[in-house]
């Protein structure tokens, strides 16, 4: 064998075991999967809370929908083919939402506002109501907040 082959046969051996040393390549990626995983829980967290937080907008809206469906006088059910009915008018059900609003505690929202309240059809109610919902971690992943809009329509319903 000649000193030029051994020189290459030693460069191969050198290469080869250079390419199969994984020293220090762990860290980059601990590093990187950190802030994957950092920036999943972030983002997890902030949609978990805007999910919330609309659900509770919701459940208020619901709560003033009902209210608003029931914003009648006995005086105003007629007899119908179809059994009795109630007839709703528009400020009778404005009134009676602004009133459970006032009502319930609404602290917990931001910037809170009753969007709409009316009978589209004189038999059920229309709410809409609107708060601002801010992320519990702001980041530059997430929004640093943004508007929710719900609406909610109830009925009242007679029954014999």
């Amino acid at each position: 064998m000649s000193a030029s082959q051994l020189t290459e046969e030693s460069r191969g051996e050198n290469l080869k075991s250079a390419l199969s040393d994984d020293r220090g390549s762990t860290l980059p990626l601990t590093i990187f999967y950190g802030f994957l995983c950092l920036v999943l829980v972030l983002i997890v967290v902030a949609a978990t809370s805007l999910y919330l937080e609309r659900k509770r907008l919701f459940t208020l809206a619901d709560g003033a929908a009902l209210v608003g469906a029931e914003a009648f006088d006995l005086d105003e059910v007629i007899q119908t083919p179809d059994g009795l009915r109630a007839r709703l008018e528009t400020p009778d059900v404005a009134v009676a939402v602004a009133g459970y609003l006032a009502a319930v505690p609404t602290s917990g929202f931001e910037s809170l506002s009753l969007d709409r309240a009316e009978t589209v059809d004189g038999r059920s109610a229309t709410v809409a109501l609107s708060a601002y919902w801010r992320p519990p971690v702001v980041s530059a992943l997430v929004p640093e907040g943004i508007r929710i809009e719900v609406t909610a329509v109830a009925r009242s319903v007679f029954s014999r």
